[in-house]
């Protein structure tokens, strides 16, 4: 690897290398808004950008845009240089793994330049003639963003319902479309859940969950009759609590349609309409309880369940059909295990599969139905993720499943249940030279302040030196209960080629190490997510991965306050930070309810309404604890359309930051405005965004190559 050294340039008065005069980072106005709650009295300078149609809001972004344009110039060629490295990795020609599912075999396949997944299917065999279903390059046409949010083909094989977003909204139109003869429906119905509908047996009926456009929350469900005015849609069902989110599908058996609402935490409720009687009522499986949560699959005539009913790591019981709200008819088949954490399950005609967490890493477990013999597959990597796939047919005895580690693509591979042979269906092909065999993983762990042992994994390149020398990216997530697994990523070979070591800090917040690891992160306890952020950084500095001139930490949306609040604790720790749509106005965000998202957290961080843990969140929340001190180099990242974190939160963050921090530093946003939460929707415009976080990192630490 050939490096170059160069003076950093990194005060907001930096001189372009093509004029004289200073580069003068724009400023918001200050508009002070008092805002009192429980009491206490808030001054927000920043609040009207939240204005979205204001011209004046837009033009302040669009500055900020510019701004960052011309500090970043020096790197603009190591940017595009990163972008084409970025692509030139992906294979542009590729297919998924078919999966069988009924009569035909379905895949998706890309062609070189095609920024979109081509989904394609094949009758009887994968030798017969392929028919393409939708032509994601065709479909986005004309627009800047564009999003299938899954389909679903009808019993006869004949019709699809898929939903289409071009605006990263989240807000989805339904359509139908003849597989056989190409025609679209007239059907166009908006402001739906994506991925939340199913069929009725008869092929004519479909279901779906309506959006409050407003809060983006799915609240309710729809029988719709093909070919009929969408306005005569008959409600079958309404989620009078906004705490919940809600979904729709079809069980794996094919006898239900099933309605989940799940309040993240506190409770579960399914409600049940059996396939072929579309004009019945659905049924509770068993009424929500707070505290309770669960989750179902059906097997012949019973029901597996998952549930955390005086298990707070999960166990699985059964219960027959009609019997399912009486609770005394249910009978544990695995028991609640205090180091295992049961997060899911698929079942077979002869097989039952659990997907379990021992020790912060996945395994896959396979039962016997008939003999009751178990196993559990080998993996034999110090750091990966392994989880069950997509398995629609019930009648086989062949489980697909996903592997990858720090070192290893994503792999597909095929596991014969009975004869234990394990096939590899499809290893990710990296193009570029790439050799898994010049790259090391560790599994450390580092001792927090209240002597919780973090899990870390780590990836570099062999030959890196561990002295201290070297740059380091640490990145985690730490909310939701949302494990953040050590998978590949082909974009992270750009850093690690350039002598980047990569670390991922499973902190308190995510579920690695079981419930009681999530539970100990969020509401009250939501500090341990910080801290042991912070305490991992620590521990790599103190054991020579890096130094705290070439340290690096990254997070997005719930990450990104992350981001926000480990720079407010532990500033001096990081030569640069990279926060990609974070969520950091926690308290003004959380007492706004008809902001998408706010009601159904309120388990999750709690209800600043409640003076209690509006004082928690308050001294926390990375916006209104920014003070006069220095903070490291920052780039903060959004998109206009977001739904899930609002433009407005990092954009108001970089706003107070400009005027409190007392560091030379440089202070970057970049708002995407024609996307949203995800970014942009094209697998190769979304590696711009990749390429632009590299350069600002390798900017910092010399390195232009």
């Amino acid at each position: 690897m050939k490096r170059t050294c160069f003076t950093l340039i990194t005060t907001l008065t930096l001189y372009s290398m093509t004029q004289a005069q200073p580069i003068k980072p724009p400023k918001a106005a200050i508009k002070p808004k008092e805002l009192i709650t429980n009491g206490h009295k808030r001054i927000d300078n920043y609040y009207y950008l939240n204005e979205r149609e204001n011209p004046e809001v837009i033009n302040y972004l669009n500055a900020e845009n510019t701004y960052l344009d011309q500090v970043l110039a020096p790197v603009k060629e190591l940017q595009e240089k990163l972008f084409d490295e970025l692509k030139g990795r992906i294979k542009q020609q590729d297919e998924s793994v078919p999966y069988k599912e009924g009569t035909y075999y379905y895949y998706t396949r890309f062609v070189t330049g095609g920024e979109y997944p081509i989904y394609c299917r094949k009758k009887g065999s994968l030798q017969g003639a392929e028919e393409v279903m939708f032509d994601g390059n065709a479909m986005a046409k004309g627009h800047n963003y564009y999003q299938i949010g899954g389909y679903e083909v009808s019993d006869n094989d004949e019709l699809a319902i898929f939903a289409e977003d071009t605006v990263s909204r989240r807000l989805y139109t339904l359509r139908v479309k003849n597989l056989k003869t190409g025609k679209l429906y007239a059907e166009a119905i908006p402001n739906t859940e994506g991925g939340s509908f199913a069929w009725a047996t008869d092929n004519k009926t479909l279901f779906y969950v309506r959006k409050d456009p407003q809060t983006l929350l799915g609240y309710r469900v729809y029988r719709h009759t093909l070919g009929t005015n969408t306005k005569a849609d008959v409600l079958v069902y309404e989620e009078k609590d906004n705490q919940f989110y809600m979904g729709l599908g079809r069980s794996k058996s094919k006898k239900y349609i099933t309605i989940g609402s799940d309040h993240n935490g506190v409770a579960t409720e399914y409600y049940l309409l059996e396939a072929s009687k579309p004009t019945g009522e659905f049924k509770t499986f068993l009424p929500r309880e707070k505290g309770h949560e669960y989750d179902i699959v059906h097997y012949k005539d019973k029901f597996y369940v998952r549930t955390n009913w005086k298990a707070e790591n999960f166990r699985l019981m059964e219960v027959p059909e009609g019997k399912t709200a009486d609770r005394t008819a249910w009978k544990e088949v695995i028991p609640h295990r205090p180091d295992v954490y049961l997060a899911n399950m698929d079942v077979f005609a002869n097989h039952l599969v659990l997907g379990e967490r021992k020790a912060g890493l996945t395994n896959i477990r396979v039962i016997n139905q008939k003999t009751q013999a178990d196993e559990y597959l080998n993996f034999g990597e110090p750091a990966y993720v392994a989880g069950i796939g997509y398995n629609p047919d019930f009648n086989t005895n062949v489980l697909r499943f996903g592997y990858a580690s720090l070192t290893t693509p994503s792999s597909t591979f095929d596991y014969n249940m009975d004869t234990k042979a394990k096939t590899l269906m499809k290893e990710q092909e990296v193009l570029g030279g790439f050799d898994k065999n010049n790259y090391v993983s560790e599994r450390v762990y580092a001792t927090s302040r209240d002597g919780v042992q973090i899990p870390v994994s780590i990836v570099y390149r062999k030959g890196t030196k561990k002295d201290g020398s070297a740059p380091l990216l640490q990145y985690s997530y730490g909310s939701y209960g949302y494990s953040t697994d050590p998978g590949f990523s082909s974009a992270r070979l750009s850093l690690l080629d350039r002598g980047f070591i990569y670390a991922i800090a499973h902190i308190r917040g995510g579920q690695e190490m079981g419930r009681r690891w999530y539970e100990d992160g969020k509401m009250l306890k939501k500090k341990n997510t910080f801290n042991d952020f912070v305490d991992v950084s620590e521990y790599l500095i103190k054991n020579k991965y890096t130094n705290t001139d070439k340290l690096f930490a990254m997070g997005g949306s719930a990450g990104g306050l992350l981001m926000g609040a480990v720079i407010n604790q532990a500033p001096q720790l990081y030569r640069g930070v990279v926060a990609a749509v974070p969520f950091v106005d926690v308290v003004t965000t959380m007492l706004d309810e008809s902001i998408p998202l706010t009601t159904g957290e309120f388990e999750e961080w709690g209800n600043p309404k409640n003076k209690e843990y509006y004082d928690y969140m308050l001294s926390y929340s990375p916006y209104d604890n920014v003070e006069k001190k220095a903070y490291p180099n920052l780039l903060v990242t959004t998109g206009l359309h977001d739904s899930q974190v609002q433009y407005w939160e990092p954009a108001k963050w970089v706003a107070k930051l400009r005027t409190m921090k007392t560091d030379n530093n440089q202070l970057l946003l970049h708002t995407n405005m024609e996307a949203g939460h995800g970014g942009a929707s094209g697998r190769f415009q979304a590696l711009k965004e990749i390429a632009l976080e590299y350069a600002f990192m390798l900017n910092l630490v010399g390195e232009r190559q």
